[in-house]
């Protein structure tokens, strides 16, 4: 099942580099959450943020990664240096992002997606 959380949340950082707006809503409940340095917003503004170029990632580093699974509920916590233009403006942050998934009708959706700024 580990396996399985690691390849969604492939998809979904995948989909949110390419901009792909039916990637992300593939993989995000129509209700996530997420949490970023000063916003917090829902899934259709997230979409906004990348279709429109206000967030254009230009490397992410992944160090590590772990999934704990609680019945029905994921948690996976992904570390990693996320580079970015925001707002034309190049900036790269070392994140701790706390991804969470639940299990719906047999398959996972992403319900919360929060970054935390690390400082190490």
């Amino acid at each position: 099942m580990k396996e399985q959380i690691l390849d969604i949340s492939k998809k979904f950082w995948t989909a949110m580099e390419q901009a792909d707006e039916a990637g992300m809503r593939a993989v995000a409940d129509p209700e996530c959450g997420f949490v970023h340095i000063g916003m917090t917003c829902g899934l259709d503004h997230e979409i906004e943020c990348y279709t429109s170029g206000m967030f254009k990632p230009t490397e992410i580093i992944f160090h590590d990664k772990t999934v704990k699974i609680f019945g029905d509920t994921a948690i996976m916590l992904t570390d990693c240096d996320y580079g970015l233009l925001l707002g034309g403006s190049p900036t790269t942050h070392h994140f701790a992002v706390t991804e969470v998934y639940v299990q719906k009708d047999g398959d996972w959706k992403l319900i919360q997606f929060s970054f935390t700024a690390l400082v190490n």
